[in-house]
């Protein structure tokens, strides 16, 4: 157990993950430009978790470049709505925007992770988590936002679960660890089928 394990991210939401867990792991952000990526798979009719299968495998095949010997943890999350696609909000007023067309509304989150060695897809899996926010007045979600602050620019719904961002929903059917960032309980168990943790 030997093996170099890289999480090519700089969420600390994913790092959290893989330190409370007990994983031994170095941290190394992919610089990859996701839009121009995207852009690119436009005629490829990518569903929302495929998009993010796709992204995943793309930072750690850029982080894997780097550190050849090394298995290298790539993960990616999109969030969907009907046929939107969301993104990080650019400011306060696009957080906004972001809220109110959620609310009322079962919106879904796809988490995916792929880990790869050299040139080599070990593995890789997509999770999906159905989100139902609540039905919020104008007034609530500017109130929201004033006391997150600038948080809410650091995730694609504009809200943290984990956070203040609780009080916007109604429902959560899935996985917390998805919603989170990270499939944790299928990482770990490849991990271990791979060697890399302690079986």
């Amino acid at each position: 157990m030997s093996t170099m394990l890289i999480l090519a991210s700089a969420s600390p939401f994913r790092r959290m993950l893989l330190t409370n867990a007990g994983i031994i792991f170095h941290a190394q952000t992919a610089t990859i430009d996701e839009r121009s990526i995207e852009a690119g798979m436009a005629d490829q009719a990518l569903t929302p978790a495929g998009v993010a299968l796709y992204l995943a495998e793309a930072k750690a095949r850029r982080v894997g470049k780097e550190n050849p010997e090394a298995i290298v943890i790539g993960s990616d999350q999109t969030m969907s709505l009907g046929a939107r696609v969301y993104h990080k909000p650019a400011d306060m007023a696009e957080a906004r925007e972001h809220l109110l067309s959620l609310s009322g509304q079962t919106h879904q989150l796809n988490s995916a992770v792929v880990l790869t060695r050299g040139d080599d897809v070990l593995w890789q899996h997509v999770d999906s988590v159905r989100m139902t926010v609540r039905p919020l007045t104008p007034g609530f979600i500017d109130r929201h936002l004033r006391r997150v602050g600038e948080n809410a620019l650091s995730s694609v719904g504009a809200y943290q679960l984990e956070g203040e961002g609780i009080q916007l929903f109604e429902a959560v059917d899935g996985d917390y660890f998805t919603i989170l960032g990270l499939p944790m309980l299928p990482l770990l168990a490849q991990l271990r089928h791979l060697k890399v943790i302690d079986a």
